[in-house]
């Protein structure tokens, strides 16, 4: 949104141009507030009024043309496949697949699949499977007439770096504040295999090398944007000071994570190999 040097009230008006946005489309002000203009008030600053769509613009923005221009790195074999603007370095093998827009590095194969709008490094495939996660697999298990993402595998990575005996949540590809979100009415099994390993700090008990892992599964249900989650761990394998390492499947927010914990002065890497097996049902649980 750019914003338009300072012009005068044409006599008789009382709005006046404020702002273009990046499609073209002119915003109007009062003085105090944001107004849309009418056709009259837009051509009488020299603008193009689109009565189809009641707006203002400097000029006709062309989708076409944008798309080229925006996926020229995008590869597509099949029919019916849609790249949406801002969609690059994509590879799609199917039929009526569609990439949501601004989003790079992802590959579907198969059929009436999607990637979500700004999604990056995902792979989706066989049918009816939607990725919504950054670098995430998702394999889409459903008939064709079937709900988009009903049936579905999803494996992702969780990541964080402790330094403390504090409780925290591990992040979705080890970004800070970033989760999986469980859609509404809809049920997951999860199995989260995690590791974790100590590679520093000052405790004399223990060294670097320590290391942790176990498993963590149970059952997460959303019913309308309320979840519930039951699970249980299994301590796979320990060697060294671990006394107090733990990783425990939760809700944070209403989104699903693993917390963990280490030990005071002690730098422990966390991760988490995470596979879910999701039935979104398309009714109101």
């Amino acid at each position: 949104m750019s914003k338009i040097t300072t012009i005068p009230y044409i006599t008789g008006f009382t709005v006046k141009p404020l702002s273009i946005s990046g499609l073209g489309i002119v915003t109007f002000t009062d003085g105090t507030n944001e107004v849309t203009p009418n056709q009259l008030q837009c051509e009488a600053y020299g603008y193009t009024y689109n009565k189809a769509s009641g707006t203002c613009s400097t000029f006709r923005y062309n989708t076409n043309l944008d798309r080229v221009v925006a996926n020229e790195n995008n590869r597509t074999y099949g029919s019916g496949n849609s790249t949406e603007t801002g969609t690059n370095n994509t590879l799609v093998m199917g039929e009526n697949n569609t990439i949501k827009g601004f989003s790079r590095n992802n590959i579907i194969v198969g059929n009436q699949n999607e990637i979500a709008n700004g999604v990056n490094n995902a792979n989706v495939y066989g049918t009816l499977g939607q990725a919504t996660a950054d670098n995430s697999i998702v394999l889409g298990g459903n008939a064709s007439d079937d709900n988009l993402a009903e049936r579905q595998s999803i494996h992702l990575m969780y990541g964080k770096q402790t330094t403390s005996a504090a409780t925290v949540d591990s992040n979705l590809n080890n970004t800070a504040a970033s989760y999986f979100v469980i859609p509404d009415n809809t049920i997951v099994y999860f199995h989260a295999t995690c590791l974790t390993v100590r590679v520093g700090g000052t405790s004399a008990s223990g060294a670097p090398g320590d290391y942790l892992s176990l498993i963590e599964r149970g059952v997460i249900i959303n019913k309308s944007g309320v979840l519930s989650i039951q699970r249980e761990r299994d301590v796979i394998k320990a060697s060294g000071t671990t006394s107090g390492w733990v990783a425990t499947a939760a809700i944070s927010s209403g989104n699903f994570t693993i917390r963990v914990r280490g030990a005071n002065n002690m730098t422990l890497e966390w991760a988490c190999d995470i596979k879910l097996t999701q039935i979104k049902t398309g009714v109101t649980l």
